[in-house]
């Protein structure tokens, strides 16, 4: 198997943010040890960002770029996205393919939203997921905290069996990236 690390949406508007996503800091610290371990074990990291015309998300403008505690490198990969589904419309799918890439670790933002979505569009299109269990976030809302949404979709998400492949939620801490042979 070849895995691949992809960050949704850790964007600067998102989470510069007076009331910032929930556990914020910890959760920017497990992804950047994911994204070391990953490339460290030669496997991609790729970095998601939302776009929208008009808006802070216009790209260029710094409430798009990528929140400023996050080490991205040079040689990861930007993917650009309109819609909470970072597969829709995007180059992440040809971008997978061509590393060969055939499972998916995720982690960014929000739970309930883009990670959300991207899990289980990865899931049907027959690419295994784990789920970076506290290195995903989202802001509280008026139903549920931050930290309730990610413990649900935690379980939710890894309880999905229909799409034939599994779904994991792990801690961050206990990912494994196998090295990934050169290409």
């Amino acid at each position: 198997m070849t895995a691949a690390l992809i960050v949704i949406d850790v964007q600067r508007a998102l989470f510069e943010t007076s009331s910032p996503p929930a556990d914020a800091d910890a959760v920017l610290g497990r992804i950047n040890d994911l994204t070391d371990r990953a490339r460290a074990a030669g496997v991609p990291v790729i970095y998601v960002q939302h776009e929208s015309a008009g808006s802070p998300f216009m790209p260029g403008q710094p409430a798009w770029e990528l929140d400023t505690r996050l080490t991205p490198l040079l040689e990861d990969v930007r993917v650009r996205k309109t819609t909470p589904d970072s597969f829709h419309g995007t180059i992440l799918g040809q971008t997978l393919a061509d590393a060969g890439v055939t499972e998916l670790v995720v982690c960014g933002y929000a739970t309930e939203f883009c990670v959300d979505t991207t899990v289980r569009r990865a899931a049907g299109l027959g690419l295994p997921v784990t789920l970076a269990a506290d290195a995903h976030t989202t802001q509280d809302k008026p139903h549920a905290t931050g930290a309730q949404i990610r413990a649900h979709h935690n379980a939710t998400l890894s309880a999905i069996a229909s799409f034939g492949v599994k779904i994991a939620a792990v801690p961050a801490a206990d990912i494994v990236f196998p090295p990934t042979a050169p290409r």
